[in-house]
C-alpha cells in the first residue's frame, strides 16, 4: 500500500470514528497479525501511526 492510500485510509476511519479510529487500526493490525498476515499488519500499522498525527497531542 502506498503513502496515498495509508493516509486515505487513515482521513476516512478518523472521519467515521474519530478518536476510536486508532484503536480500530491497532485492532485491525492485531487481526493481521494474528493471522499471520504480516504485510497487512504492517500496513494497518502506519494507517494508525498517520490516525496519531492527524489526532494531535493530548491535552489536559
Amino acid at each position: 500500500m502506498n503513502m496515498t492510500l495509508v493516509d486515505d485510509y487513515a482521513n476516512r476511519l478518523f472521519a467515521a470514528h474519530g478518536d476510536r479510529a486508532e484503536y480500530e487500526a491497532a485492532q485491525k493490525a492485531k487481526s493481521c497479525e494474528e493471522a499471520g498476515q504480516s504485510d497487512e499488519a504492517e500496513q494497518w500499522r502506519k494507517v494508525r501511526e498517520k490516525i496519531r498525527i492527524l489526532r494531535g497531542p493530548n491535552v489536559s
